[in-house]
């Protein structure tokens, strides 16, 4: 057996240094490598995903990120997916990083319907899809890693419920929090509205449904609902007269058939107009349902 000098010793120990360094530096990704630990928090205003100017996305950075723990909130406006801005969701920010502090928050715009020229549907859930994309390929110049609960609000609810029940094909998506969103859209409370079905005409564009026979059931999340959908918040008031209570309760028993986790929440009075309490409440109940169940990983 060979026995090796005080000389090579040394040398061999260097050789063993070197290679570990370089096995740790390439075992690292590139993401990993962009953004170190110990960092500043950070805010990016109106990031482009598209072309049109109403694809835009504010992103709020937390300090001490890591690609490998930080996940991401993400937030969508309402507004009858005809009006509405991301504005409308800033008093949410303050109380996201105040209750789930190490989440990056997006605070997201997507094209409005401009009836008829341009429908709502499936542009929307396209522009949550795009945005979604351009953040994952972002995520290593960010610091964070590219998993997401969804929260919406009204018309922003129905198109998170949507996204991740039919477009989240990269299980992306882990959490859903709806506010007063809309789940079925068969409802004899929009069904048997005079106006109704001129309203789909205006927000659909039928060319991306041909063949379709139900377009309104074809459009509400409680008709999707699938073993893969992820766990799922909602958030109604029982005398809402935009959104009747009915479809919070109609889409739990769907997510309760098929084992989704899930918490339906029902407070006095309509269409968010609530009491500070149940405002309170809300909060903390979305904080340990994401906590719970897209928990930051040390």
């Amino acid at each position: 057996m060979y026995i090796y000098g005080a000389t090579e010793r040394r040398d061999l120990k260097k050789v063993i240094f070197h290679f570990l360094l370089l096995v740790i530096i390439f075992s690292c990704s590139k993401d990993e490598l962009v953004v170190p630990k110990d960092v500043p928090s950070e805010v990016y205003n109106n990031l482009s995903y598209g072309t049109d100017p109403q694809q835009v996305y504010d992103i709020y950075l937390p300090e001490n990120r890591s690609v490998n723990s930080t996940r991401v909130l993400v937030l969508i406006h309402g507004g009858g997916w005809i009006q509405g801005d991301k504005s409308d969701m800033n008093e949410y920010i303050p109380l996201m990083q105040e209750n789930l502090p190490g989440y990056a928050i997006v605070n997201l715009n997507y094209r409005l319907a401009q009836l008829p020229a341009r429908p709502a549907f499936p542009n929307q859930f396209l522009d949550l899809q795009a945005a979604l994309n351009s953040i994952t390929s972002d995520a290593g110049k960010f610091g964070i890693y590219s998993e997401f609960a969804l929260v919406g609000v009204s018309a922003g609810g129905h198109i998170a419920l949507i996204y991740d029940y039919l477009y989240d094909s990269r299980d992306q998506v882990k959490v859903v929090g709806s506010i007063v969103g809309p789940t079925n859209i068969t409802d004899p409370f929009y069904s048997e509205n005079p106006e109704f079905n001129l309203a789909l005409q205006y927000l659909i564009d039928e060319s991306q449904y041909n063949g379709v026979q139900n377009v309104a059931q074809a459009l509400s999340p409680a008709y999707h609902v699938s073993e893969k959908s992820s766990p799922t918040i909602l958030f109604y008031g029982e005398k809402d007269e935009l959104v009747p209570v009915n479809n919070g309760i109609f889409l739990q028993q769907q997510l309760e058939a098929k084992g989704i986790p899930n918490n339906l929440i029902i407070y006095e009075g309509g269409h968010g107009d609530w009491q500070e309490s149940d405002n309170n409440d809300l909060v903390l109940k979305l904080r340990e349902f994401i906590k719970t169940h897209l928990p930051i990983i040390d």
